[in-house]
């Protein structure tokens, strides 16, 4: 992939030439953009534009884009490159595969496919989806040991990070030091959808790339170039992805996190809360029990989505929402129900519970005393 091959963003890829022509290139870059933005798309093509063996124009000036055809471009562009190191997520299998490296091929074939992709497709793609990816310690470890080497062709020795917000604190305080202190000629590229959630000594020791969402006309563009879409099919999936463009590939593919089985989960929940249907409710949180871990935290997300949608209607606010037309219906119609101080109590109560089951509480508890209170809110 070449700066060429990404979608709008021109100024950022202005940036990032103009800091590699003038040898203003920070030595650890934190690309900082939202779920299905081209964030992990930009540090790859810089990447690949830094360690291009043949950047240099007939008139001895410096091309704006890697060449694509020399050795190095090549093995980066298949993931295989020496000097590029793969860092992220992996679940703890009960094996001794507990790094990247005993999933680098899974992780090399799905970003290959399409950048634009999502933790919870990632943990499905490679058979871990029922834990949750973390980024260890022995993880660091690995990391500070391969930066001991020397860059073995390329210019550059880069340590490509994706989702550093997984990492947990023994890890991140593991990678200060060598962050601060790096390897000559070494390269971080960090990568992640939730800065907040990162060590402000690592944020420090960074320099940020704001990388925005995608614009509704750029998500078409991909899909028609990418997927060969028409027109209005192609704009349809845009206008709902919102500026995600996993989200628009999901929805063309039918597993989306905005896919009507979780919309129908959702309503029906409601539904039960509104009723006081107590055996509908327990069935429901033995169901959800079942789920996996990021499953779970993934209708939880819905959830607080859909509340704001409602909040946003109550408000007289409905332009702004982005909704296929059952979602827009119930909205409609569950907006009549409640009062906007139910819908903050819910939002409120919903993220508690979200918090709780990323820190391994039993579902089944956590969503039964969710569904107990929301039906005496709602009545």
């Amino acid at each position: 992939m070449l700066f060429r091959d990404i979608i709008g963003h021109d100024d950022t890829k202005q940036m990032l030439v103009r800091a590699v022509q003038q040898n203003h290139l920070a030595h650890a870059l934190l690309f900082d953009g939202p779920t299905g933005s081209a964030n992990l798309a930009l540090a790859l093509v810089l990447a690949t534009y830094v360690n291009c063996e043949d950047r240099e124009r007939s008139d001895g000036s410096e091309a704006d884009d890697a060449c694509g055809q020399c050795a190095s471009c090549i093995k980066i562009s298949k993931l295989v490159h020496p000097d590029l190191h793969l860092v992220f997520p992996v679940a703890n299998m009960g094996t001794n595969a507990k790094t990247s490296e005993a999933f680098l091929a899974d992780w090399r074939k799905m970003i290959i496919e399409s950048p634009y992709r999502t933790l919870p497709e990632w943990l499905e793609f490679a058979g871990m989806d029922k834990k949750q990816g973390n980024i260890s310690a022995e993880e660091a470890r690995n990391i500070l040991q391969k930066l001991s080497l020397k860059a073995y062709e390329g210019q550059y020795k880069i340590m490509l990070i994706w989702l550093p917000e997984l990492m947990n604190t023994a890890s991140a305080n593991a990678l200060l030091k060598v962050l601060e202190e790096p390897p000559e000629r070494t390269l971080f590229l960090l990568v992640t959808n939730q800065p907040d959630k990162l060590l402000i000594t690592i944020l420090s020791r960074t320099q940020r790339v704001v990388v925005r969402a995608f614009t509704d006309e750029e998500v078409a563009l991909y899909l028609r170039q990418a997927l060969n879409l028409d027109e209005i099919r192609a704009r349809q999936a845009a206008f709902l992805a919102n500026g995600n463009m996993a989200a628009a590939l999901q929805l063309l593919n039918g597993d989306s996190d905005n896919s009507p089985d979780r919309h129908t989960w959702f309503a029906e929940w409601m539904r039960a809360c509104y009723r006081q249907d107590l055996s509908a409710l327990v069935k429901q949180a033995d169901q959800f029990d079942g789920f996996n871990k990021e499953k779970q935290k993934g209708l939880m997300e819905y959830s607080l989505r859909l509340c704001r949608d409602l909040f946003l209607w109550q408000q007289g606010a409905e332009s702004l929402l982005r909704l296929p037309d059952d979602e827009l219906s119930f909205v409609k119609n569950f907006g009549k129900v409640l009062k906007p101080a139910h819908v903050e109590r819910i939002i409120s109560d919903v993220n508690e519970a979200a918090y709780h089951i990323e820190r391994n509480a039993r579902a089944k508890m956590v969503l039964l005393d969710l569904s107990l209170t929301f039906s005496r809110l709602i009545r």
